[in-house]
């Protein structure tokens, strides 16, 4: 697991990233272009085994030529560590232990109310909005950190 600087330097000028928002049961998946400017919403895998979920990020990981993992980190308003953060942080190291390409961690304070409010002002109906929480925070998540490796090269 890297630091988002060391990240940067490995992940080359034209790549596709995925953004990964870690839940107990459910995990929203997002990715970005190859210019890392815009996240999009992808699926939400039910997480059951580890080996499953690594199956089908593997998959996604293939078939959309990702060469970057961004995971949120969901940690305290004050910057503390959340009880749900090691989890966070457990799911990147296991990651990292069975995938190659680079994986760094996050801040995704507020991601879940971002994800909700956006769908909000989209008029989306509550069940869908709810559906889509999952990819739609992993797509907050992931935007925040692309926003962020953009600033840092202008």
């Amino acid at each position: 697991m890297l630091d988002i600087e060391e990240f940067e330097k490995k992940i080359g000028k034209k790549s596709r990233l995925l953004g990964i928002d870690p839940g107990k049961k459910r995990i929203g998946v997002a990715i970005s272009d190859e210019n890392k400017i815009i996240a999009t919403p992808y699926t939400t895998i039910i997480k059951n085994k580890f080996s499953d979920l690594l199956n089908n990020l593997n998959k996604i990981i293939l078939e959309n030529d990702i060469k970057g993992i961004i995971i949120g980190n969901p940690i305290n308003l004050d910057g503390s560590p959340s009880e749900s953060s090691q989890s966070a942080k457990d799911l990147a190291i296991n990651l990292s232990k069975n995938i190659t390409i680079p994986i760094t961690m996050w801040d995704e304070r507020l991601s879940s109310r971002g994800a909700f409010n956006i769908s909000s002002e989209l008029d989306i109906n509550s069940s869908k909005k709810i559906s889509k929480l999952d990819e739609n925070s992993a797509a907050f998540i992931l935007q925040g950190a692309l926003d962020y490796i953009k600033r840092e090269n202008t």
